[in-house]
């Protein structure tokens, strides 16, 4: 029979499908298999809406068949089949889906119970994908109702056959004869058990039908009871049908017929973690968009986690198909640690549905499970705080970079979910509970920042601070100082650190005072400046500091904090950003009596007590000596 020419426009087109539209030849498996799950779909919903139609659901099945010798590979299924007519329309013209056509068709019609039924194929162009592993394809058909079956051939884009022939039972099978081996692609593991097995558990695992494979096994003959010494094994062959999906998804399941296990099993299965989540998330919504998702948070961030290397995203079906196996616009970046699946029939999907259209339908899905995450965060945060703060200890990080991220748009959203070490409570705190604790009298969210809550618990200028008894929020973390920048305040109350002159009220008279010994102290901050040069931006007398003798401040936006940070992230251009750093000293102090004497009577040895306090400051502040040495013998001088 002469062949048929396809009704698209050319040889190009086809050309395009096969080596373009795809990006993975492995995918050609599960459009294949999507197109046999609609056709016995449209069987089943056929029998729902015709009494002279009876189907038993659980015969139907779709088959694999694997042969190595013929190097074909076949896949069937006892759908609704097609015609000749059908065969012709649906695989003679390209892009041109008769799924679609019957989704169109039952939309207008659906069951009085309201049944719906999942139809994948939309676009017409899946099946083509086949091209990509196979040099010629036989689909062989027989459509319900029908006595007649025919067979659909092609070799690709210079036409088809369709000629009469036999087959038993309604349905289609489809054979693909795999190309052989190129330098480039190992066209074999399409034919292997094993591989046929992953792609069906990674792409069709919830197609809702039994997807099973004829594997063709070999056993030993039991050996017979008068065999003697030289008896030789025997060995036959033998078929076994295994069904390699699961069929129906935890997330299809109502949460109460689902057990912790279970949750545990599918998440260390899934994404390979040997601990049990800290919580899960199954969500089922409707409305004017419907979906389904089973969220995880993890009890550890993986090693990667805080590495470029690391993508984020959840796993995205559609009707039970793998579309995306990591789809990053329905997570947030400040919650990119969670792991999950969403499965949802309203995503509009690219035509090789390997891809998503960026739609409203997706940024709504997205908008509300960031606020079911954050709701679940809250929930362990209030009923479970030992997990939740397991969970901030891996992931506190992110919440904070998502504070500040973005000129802090999310930080309203995240701050509920922040935690700081308190001063007062020895652990842990939250914001709201610090707020809770505030008495009357007290004007701001007082801070304070460094390496450890010990180093800080005895940090002199905090000292005033917790004489007041006011709780101290102490901040440990490299990014903490443009956290509390971004937040500003919290319910009215500003955030002041204890850094500041003006972190307590003070009276006319004490400014008055002060300002005296300023003026009255005025040569020995001038020798400070001189002696210690660029080191310091100024040299001034404390407001803040009360038993200790010296501290170290800024002037300007940028704190030592902040410098620290930079030159941990850009050591190269770390040194570019530097604080303009303040030493304040207690004129009330010994130490300063000393210093004072001394630029009055031993000018060489006032400039050793400059370079002593100077170095004080700095470690006070946790900030690292530019001479250890040179400190040491400074040190060791003054101790003649």
């Amino acid at each position: 029979m002469a062949k048929k020419q396809f009704k698209a426009e050319s040889k190009r087109l086809l050309d395009l499908m096969i080596n373009s539209i795809y990006t993975h030849k492995e995918i050609f498996l599960r459009e294949i298999i999507s197109n046999a799950s609609d056709a016995m779909d449209k069987l089943a919903y056929k029998a729902l809406t015709d009494d002279k139609v009876a189907v038993d659901r659980e015969q139907l099945k779709i088959t694999i068949t694997p042969d190595q010798i013929g190097r074909t590979l076949t896949i069937s299924d006892n759908g609704i089949g097609m015609t000749k007519e059908e065969l012709e329309s649906n695989l003679g013209t390209i892009a041109r889906s008769g799924s679609l056509k019957f989704k169109e068709e039952m939309a207008k019609q659906e069951t009085a119970e309201g049944d719906k039924t999942d139809i994948i194929g939309q676009f017409g162009v899946g099946f083509y994908s086949a091209f990509m592993v196979a040099d010629h394809v036989s689909v062989t058909s027989k459509a319900y109702g029908s006595g007649e079956a025919f067979r659909w051939e092609s070799d690709g884009a210079d036409g088809y056959t369709i000629t009469p022939c036999d087959k038993v039972g309604v349905g289609t099978d489809i054979v693909l004869h795999i190309k052989a081996n190129t330098d480039d692609d190992h066209y074999d593991e399409y034919l292997e058990q094993y591989r046929i097995a992953d792609l069906v558990k990674k792409y069709s695992d919830y197609i809702h039908y039994p997807i099973v494979m004829l594997m063709h096994k070999s056993r030993q003959k039991p050996r017979p009871e008068d065999a003697g010494d030289d008896y030789k094994p025997e060995w036959e062959d033998y078929d076994v049908w295994e069904t390699l999906n699961s069929m129906v998804p935890l997330w299809q399941r109502p949460r109460s017929e689902v057990k912790t296990e279970e949750y545990n099993q599918f998440y260390k299965e899934k994404y390979g973690d040997w601990e049990d989540p800290l919580s899960v998330i199954h969500v089922s919504a409707e409305g004017t968009v419907e979906y389904k998702a089973m969220l995880y948070i993890p009890a550890h961030a993986p090693y990667d986690f805080y590495t470029r290397e690391y993508e984020k995203g959840l796993q995205l079906y559609s009707s039970g198909v793998l579309i995306m196996d990591k789809c990053p616009d329905l997570l947030p970046e400040h919650f990119r640690f969670v792991k999950g699946v969403v499965d949802s029939q309203d995503f509009s999907l690219n035509i090789s549905r390997e891809m998503l259209q960026h739609t409203r339908q997706l940024k709504v899905i997205a908008t509300n499970l960031e606020k079911k995450i954050k709701a679940e965060l809250l929930r362990l945060q209030k009923e479970d705080r030992e997990k939740y703060e397991g969970f901030w200890k891996a992931f506190g990080p992110q919440i904070k970079m998502g504070v500040v991220s973005d000129y802090g748009i999310h930080k309203d959203l995240l701050k509920d979910l922040l935690l700081f070490f308190s001063s007062k409570e020895g652990k842990p705190t939250t914001l709201a509970e610090y707020r809770e604790r505030m008495s009357e009298d007290q004007q701001y969210i007082y801070y304070a920042c460094g390496e450890d809550a010990a180093r800080l618990d005895k940090l002199p200028q905090a000292e005033r601070i917790r004489d007041k008894g006011y709780e101290i929020l102490y901040l440990t973390a490299d990014v903490d100082q443009f956290v509390v920048n971004a937040l500003g305040e919290v319910d009215g109350k500003a955030f002041k650190s204890v850094d500041d002159d003006d972190a307590l009220p003070e009276t006319d008279e004490e400014k008055a005072a002060l300002e005296q010994k300023a003026e009255e102290n005025k040569p020995v901050l001038d020798f400070l400046k001189q002696t210690l040069g660029e080191e310091i931006h100024e040299a001034r007398l404390s407001r803040i500091l009360k038993s200790g003798a010296v501290c170290l401040t800024t002037d300007g936006p940028i704190t030592l904090e902040m410098e620290k940070y930079f030159q941990k992230v850009d050591p190269d251009r770390g040194e570019e950003v530097k604080a303009q750093r303040v030493l304040e000293l207690n004129p009330d102090s010994d130490a300063f009596a000393a210093l004072k004497r001394a630029v009055d009577e031993d000018k060489e040895l006032a400039a050793k007590y400059a370079q002593l306090l100077y170095a004080q400051a700095q470690l006070i502040a946790g900030l690292p000596l530019a001479d250890p040495a040179g400190y040491t013998e400074l040190v060791c001088s003054l101790m003649k």
